[in-house]
């Protein structure tokens, strides 16, 4: 019941409640008819009404095909649509005669991490047939209706091993029904678009597919899919309103008896469809006794600000940790990159002292042994990691779900949280896994473009069947398609136990209203109403977290008014608070005291939305706002990044602290700290309180040991201070390194002459870095089996740089190799070549292979060229480093 709503009478319920629990104990037997020539059995939602969900199973006489017709009400949904199973042992989809029927109420109530709903009741009439074949092999067809749709499976009993060579499963449509489809992908990512059953383009689509016959609407999807089985896809033939089911595998085999999965057809209206939890209730319960640590949230995602780049950027990664703990989010993730770094336990130190967890990124394949786990999961474990993004699945085979059983065991014995990208569809996952939050399968905002109207095909299809990682909020990327308020309401409107909100700090800041919001909006639902819209046009929801609700809009289309009907609401008076799109371009808060037999009226642009939340109204509230924990948003800079000073030199070294945002920071000190033996002259500044915009600077003289061996020296520059709003947070410090290279007297590094020419396959050439993306200076340490080494060059293959030597040389050296950044990947050779003559040519080095030392004699030679080449598996992650590389005069 939502709060304030209307009371009822406690004895109505309790005898229901009885009646349930009666039933779901009852087991009704018919015996079939001693081998008869045929029949048909309609199995009932509980306690149907004349508009209630019927299923009908009929055994043709003359053939002994069986088909499945499924109604609402009168309208008929799915007209007679084939079973049956083919395995190597038996053909199963003809020849066959009844042995038996049972029927019994199924009642189950469990609770979710995730999701539209946490506290859930499924209540279904289950209907059991045995048929046989004629050599006497047995089918099991286990029928499930409830009111909000249709689902079976086939059971093959017995305890051998069984092999399924295809189903003969297929969902039969009326020609003319609408149809919004999306074609297959094993990662789910395309577009859904409007078509009719039978007009579709033959070819494969992806689960769900969602049709409408008259005011029915049918979402055809499939449940419970794990290792014993593959998922399928739809198979149609344009012309026919046929969608047949497709195994991913040539065939599939398993230890008997084997259940397959729920052939799913959620029935009913719009409202329906949304908030049905029937994929969910389909799926075996929690295999996690304890899920006390199992917290859904914000995340602070960097990826679209920066890209591999931001992920390989300590400093990138600690302002996005800041940025969560400035905003009251949980968590930040960390992209692909991280992993050819050495920094990560140490940011995950920097946020635990902020009160926000870290999330890892990881490539299946470094996941899909159990060595691999074994050694991956325990580190990262360790370190104090909260969850991992597992990305590039991409299959939807039978070897790959016994994978997502593996890891999903071994990552819920970690407590490790999980989000899968380059993933299936949720099948009833996050019930089964509680630790599961989200999965991607979807056409999303990494996309750079999703269209409005794919924007709002996406509530009653993809995330109708589980959450939905789309990552909203990243303005600063692609193409907008929508109003900010209308991405603002995807916050609502989408559902996923983690909400990676992919705005860059900046965008943030220019939209003070929606980060207000975000601030609030939960990740979770205790209850979800759809109150408007139509797939591809609009969408308009409200969701309740405890004793708020949370609206949210999103439109394909012209301008114009959303007239908001607030008869969800309970008795009495309530604040709305709207955040809308104003008429300047910029976002507006507005505050409405109403009732529910008001109307909000929200006027809205083209292509726009607004969200909101509503609480009960007492005299004297102005918002629904709840206090947010948060700590000031501040920035430390350092300069130089790098610089040289010979032994017995000097170097200048600056500190910059400023506090940005949610200020103020008290008790804060800057210093600068220097290796042993070195000396720092300069004051290290103090302030006992510095406000939002104020902030502390300081300049340092360090001097270099006449001493000091030639090489590469980390300096620090520290901030520390507090945070008054957050008292028990201590003392919280964040470095910037300086990196100090001392020459070594007479070296001459190429990287200090000029290029008298120089082309690169990917960014430009970089001095003394790796190569990194498009912009001059984006790249790390150049870094070599773990070796960083302070000069050099970073190209990408193909790619050349030339110098002019002039004859004044008489040895180029350089330690050659694929940056570690890439991770293993890449693969490239090396040329040098001299006046046009190829002096040494190296073979296809490999992510993995070790660093090569070259030693060429270059006596005589004009122009050198550096040349780095593909090593012919496509140019990709090719991140060719010409460490240390130097001559000899």
């Amino acid at each position: 019941m939502s709060p304030g709503g209307p009371r009822r009478t406690l004895l109505p319920a309790l005898l229901t409640l009885l009646l349930s629990a009666a039933l779901a104990l009852t087991t009704l037997t018919a015996p079939a008819r001693a081998a008869g020539p045929g029949g048909s059995w309609t199995v009932r939602e509980p306690g149907g009404s004349r508009d209630a969900v019927t299923a009908v199973v009929r055994l043709d006489p003359a053939d002994g095909t069986l088909t499945l017709t499924a109604r609402k009400g009168a309208t008929t949904v799915l007209e007679p649509s084939p079973l049956g199973i083919v395995t190597s042992a038996a053909d199963l989809t003809a020849g066959l005669r009844p042995v038996s029927r049972h029927t019994r109420q199924v009642t189950e109530q469990y609770s979710m991490t995730t999701g539209k709903q946490l506290r859930r009741t499924a209540r279904m009439t289950e209907t059991r047939f045995t048929f046989a074949g004629r050599d006497g092999a047995l089918l099991g067809l286990v029928v499930r209706v409830a009111d909000d749709g249709v689902a079976y499976r086939y059971v093959l009993p017995g305890s051998g091993t069984v092999t399924v060579e295809r189903e003969a499963s297929a969902f039969r449509l009326p020609g003319s029904a609408r149809a919004w489809l999306t074609p297959y992908s094993p990662n789910y990512e395309r577009l859904y678009a409007p078509a009719t059953a039978a007009d579709a383009d033959s070819g494969a689509y992806a689960y769900p597919a969602l049709f409408r016959v008259g005011d029915t609407y049918a979402l055809l999807t499939e449940s419970d899919v794990d290792g014993r089985y593959d998922a399928s896809r739809l198979a149609h033939t344009q012309g026919d309103g046929t969608y047949e089911v497709r195994l991913a595998d040539p065939a599939v085999t398993s230890a008997g008896p084997l259940a397959t999965p729920w052939r799913t057809a959620v029935v009913g209206d719009l409202a329906t469809v949304t908030e049905s939890t029937l994929v969910d209730d389909l799926a075996p319960p929690s295999r996690i006794a304890d899920t006390s640590w199992i917290r859904p949230g914000a995340v602070a995602w960097s990826w679209l600000d920066g890209f591999g780049a931001a992920q390989r950027s300590l400093a990138a990664q600690q302002r996005f940790v800041d940025l969560s703990a400035a905003r009251g989010w949980p968590y930040t993730l960390v992209d692909d990159g991280w992993k050819t770094t050495d920094w990560m336990p140490e940011l995950i130190a920097y946020a635990r002292e902020r009160g926000v967890q870290v999330l890892l990124w990881v490539h299946y394949g470094d996941l899909d042994t159990a060595a691999e786990r074994a050694e991956f999961l325990p580190r990262v474990k360790k370190w104090g990691a909260a969850g991992l993004k597992i990305d590039f699945m991409d299959s939807d085979s039978q070897e790959r779900f016994r994978w997502y059983d593996d890891i999903l065991r071994d990552t819920a014995r970690h407590r490790l949280l999980v989000n899968f990208h380059g993933a299936t569809l949720p099948k009833g996952i996050q019930r089964t896994w509680p630790h599961v939050m989200t999965l991607e399968a979807v056409h999303g905002a990494e996309q750079g473009t999703v269209p409005a109207a794919g924007l709002t095909a996406l509530p009653y299809t993809r995330n109708a069947v589980g959450s939905m990682d789309y990552t909203p909020m990243g303005f600063q990327f692609g193409t907008r398609t929508v109003s900010d308020a209308a991405e603002l309401a995807l916050s609502v409107v989408f559902e996923s136990g983690f909400q990676n909100f992919a705005g860059s700090v900046t965008a943030y800041r220019d939209r003070p209203e929606l980060t207000r919001f975000l601030e609030q909006v939960p990740t979770v639902w205790d209850e979800t109403r759809l109150l408007s819209g139509r797939p591809g046009e609009s969408a308009t929801f409200a969701r309740r977290h405890g004793d708020r609700w949370f609206l949210g809009a999103v439109h394909a289309g012209a301008a114009g008014t959303d007239r908001v009907p607030l008869d969800f609401l309970g008795g009495g008076r309530w604040l709305a608070e709207v955040v809308r799109d104003g008429e300047d371009g910029g976002l507006l808060r507005e505050r409405h005291v109403v009732t529910r037999r008001d109307t909000l009226d929200v006027p809205r642009g083209e292509h726009g939305g607004f969200a909101g939340q509503v609480c009960r109204y007492v005299p004297g509230r102005d918002t629904c706002d709840r206090a947010v924990s948060r700590l000031p948003m501040t920035a430390l800079t350092a300069g130089p990044a790098r610089t040289e000073a010979e032994p017995g030199g000097a170097a200048g070294v600056t500190g910059r602290f400023r506090v940005e945002e949610t200020g103020p920071a008290t008790d804060v000190r800057l210093s600068l700290r220097a290796p042993e033996g070195w000396t720092v002259d300069g004051a290290d500044p103090t302030a006992a309180e510095l406000a939002t915009g104020e902030g502390l600077s300081a300049d340092w003289t360090v001097r270099v040991p006449r001493d000091v061996r030639p090489g590469g020296y980390d300096l620090a520059v520290r901030a520390e201070y507090r945070a008054p709003d957050r008292p028990g947070s201590g003392v919280l410090r964040v470095e910037r390194p300086v990196r100090v290279f001392v020459p070594e007297p007479g070296a001459v590094y190429v990287s200090d002459l000029p290029f008298a020419a120089e082309r690169n396959g990917w960014g430009p050439v970089e001095r003394d870095m790796s190569n990194g993306e498009r912009d001059p200076g984006d790249g790390g340490p150049l870094r070599l089996g773990g070796t960083v080494h302070d000069k050099g060059i970073g190209m990408h293959a193909a790619g050349e740089v030339v110098v002019e030597l002039d004859g004044g040389y008489r040895r180029f050296t350089a330690d050659v190799g694929v940056d570690d950044e890439v991770g293993g990947k890449g693969t490239v050779a090396f040329e040098v070549v001299g006046d046009g003559a190829t002096l040494l040519a190296t073979e296809v080095l490999g992510g993995a292979d070790p660093a090569r030392h070259v030693d060429v004699d270059v006596t005589g030679v004009r122009r050198l060229t550096l040349r780095v080449l593909d090593g012919g598996d496509g140019v990709d992650s090719d991140h060719a480093d010409w460490a240390d590389a130097r001559l000899t005069p």
